[in-house]
């Protein structure tokens, strides 16, 4: 396994979701270590969410990536592509003051049409930051190749999954939520690639310089 890192220093990172917990569950353990690891300024971009679902959020992001600017707008959950020009405008908006190192952001081949577009919009709103796209795991059965890892320590995965659980209490009566579910995943990625658990992202191009 080739290991590759960001530059030393502080990290500018900025996280994008459809809806709440979609960053938490798609990249939550990989947050937790980097916060452990780095001096992060970090800014949490969510599209939709009601009231209970706003308040879960920022209880999640204050867990998950404490310090971090949470921004919520209130696009009708389900129907983002309906609101394209919207959606992109509102990214521009947070291209225009903040500019990231890494952007962890939904794929492009995500089954899930709100996650699509995001992913759509990221690329053609940021042409020239590293882009690390988490999967949510989901009734359709979208999982696919993966390109890069994360490890995440055995008490970082267990801290994810109580944190899911803890911050989003509206989630609890899905048929897909529960530990095995987050636990399983992360254990297959770990197998990937030689941890115990691990997350797992898709990158789309990147430059290489020597």
């Amino acid at each position: 396994m080739i290991e590759f890192g960001l530059p030393a220093g502080p990290l500018k990172v900025l996280c994008v979701g459809a809806h709440p917990d979609d960053i938490e569950i798609g990249c939550g353990g990989t947050l937790l270590t980097v916060a452990a690891a780095r001096d992060v300024d970090a800014r949490v971009v969510v599209m939709t969410g009601s009231e209970e679902r706003r308040a879960e959020a920022a209880n999640a992001v204050a867990a998950f990536l404490p310090g971090a600017e949470l921004e919520m707008h209130r696009f009708p959950d389900g129907r983002l592509p309906a609101h394209w020009n919207s959606v992109k405008e509102t990214l521009e908006l947070v291209a225009a003051t903040f500019r990231p190192n890494v952007i962890f952001a939904p794929r492009r081949d995500d089954a899930h049409q709100d996650h699509r577009l995001l992913a759509e919009l990221v690329s053609t709103v940021w042409r020239d930051v590293l882009v690390l796209r988490y999967e949510i795991p989901k009734w359709d059965g979208d999982l696919g190749r993966v390109t890069h890892y994360v490890s995440v320590a055995d008490e970082r995965a267990q801290r994810k999954v109580e944190l899911l659980d803890k911050s989003f209490p509206s989630q609890a009566g899905r048929d897909w939520w529960d530990e095995e579910t987050f636990f399983g995943l992360m254990r297959l990625r770990g197998i990937e690639c030689r941890s115990r658990y691990a997350e797992a992202f898709l990158l789309d191009k990147a430059q290489i310089a020597f």
